[in-house]
């Protein structure tokens, strides 16, 4: 079990790592090369704070481990939105923009409701791959039209290019003195370190889930989830701790949106994979019910304070105990 520690632990720690360093060396290129800091915001930032939960995606699907590629996806989404977004709330109400609420939620509600739809009807092959992605570029493109009109009513995208650059004393951003070469060498060692990190960090999970004689899909849908957001999880705190917490909520409905037209996208472009049945039977329609859930808690009283909060994390302890007892030991048994 050591061993096992070892390769999650280290894999786990290069991954947020190597993302770091990889967007901040990405950034510093673009922004060398004239694009506008929106533009980097919406493009680099949003997807490269992604990369995380990209890479172990790709290398779990390539690895013949669907349960844990998209598992990821899946859990990584019901997390940032029970436990993230709970979290934050308990810190500090979150105050729920109209606009926002009704723009972005929804977007992630239908997204979630795709990816529902393609357990259901088929797989993650390259011909969704490619819808969405095409998805995520027309968000985007949205999301760049409506920035440009600098209004106070911010997108998700927006607001989770913001949450990571908050997160940053030094912000990511306004650095373009930076030489090249050292940018290059940035960005590069940084694609190095994800790399190297979601291999160990796949290869640990698998072994987690033969060690404890559990489906894959339960450690792709808790502890590969939960580890990847870990970059949401801060962002999101530290937002909501400098009493940013509208900034926190867009994080959290940015990321569950790259999540699965971005992350679920690329991977079934780059490593098409079949959507596990116990994954399509219980856990998808948690992710769509909770996407729901949010515009229902945000509509409310366009606030989600702290009681909220507490109702929040509490579900998510519930849904992960929910998926828990009856596999432990038991490696055919579903996830129901």
């Amino acid at each position: 079990m050591m061993e096992i520690a070892l390769l999650l632990l280290g894999g786990l720690v290069l991954l947020v790592l190597g993302g770091e360093f990889f967007v901040r060396g990405a950034v510093q290129i673009a922004e060398r090369f004239g694009l506008s800091p929106l533009l980097i915001g919406l493009t680099l930032v949003g997807f490269g704070t992604s990369t995380p939960e990209l890479v172990t995606s790709v290398q779990a699907s390539l690895a013949g481990s669907p349960g844990i590629a998209v598992g990821n996806i899946v859990g990584s989404n019901i997390a940032n939105t029970l436990l993230i977004l709970g979290v934050a709330a308990l810190i500090v109400p979150v105050a729920v923009g109209r606009g926002a609420l009704y723009r972005d939620g929804v977007v992630g509600l239908v997204a979630a409701l795709a990816l529902a739809a393609v357990g259901v009807f088929g797989m993650l092959d390259r011909a969704v791959g490619s819808l969405f992605l095409l998805g995520l570029v027309a968000y985007i493109a949205y999301a760049w039209r409506q920035e440009r009109r600098v209004g106070p009513d911010h997108t998700a995208a927006y607001d989770k290019a913001q949450a990571f650059e908050e997160a940053h004393a030094n912000g990511v951003q306004g650095a373009g003195a930076t030489g090249l070469g050292r940018s290059l060498a940035f960005a590069i060692g940084g694609l190095a370190l994800v790399v190297l990190g979601g291999s160990f960090f796949v290869r640990g999970a698998v072994a987690l889930a033969e060690a404890l004689a559990v489906p894959e899909t339960v450690i792709g849908l808790t502890i590969v989830a939960v580890g990847t957001s870990l970059p949401e999880l801060v962002t999101s705190v530290i937002a909501a701790l400098r009493r940013h917490a509208d900034v926190a909520l867009g994080n959290v409905l940015g990321s569950n949106i790259y999540n699965v037209l971005g992350i679920g996208g690329a991977t079934a472009l780059l490593a098409p994979t079949a959507v596990p049945a116990e994954i399509v039977a219980y856990d998808m329609w948690i992710m769509v019910g909770v996407s729901a859930l949010v515009i229902v808690l945000g509509r409310s009283s366009w606030r989600i304070g702290r009681r909220e909060g507490l109702v929040l994390v509490g579900l998510y302890v519930a849904y992960v105990w929910s998926i828990l007892p009856m596999t432990i030991g038991n490696t055919n048994a579903p996830t129901l």
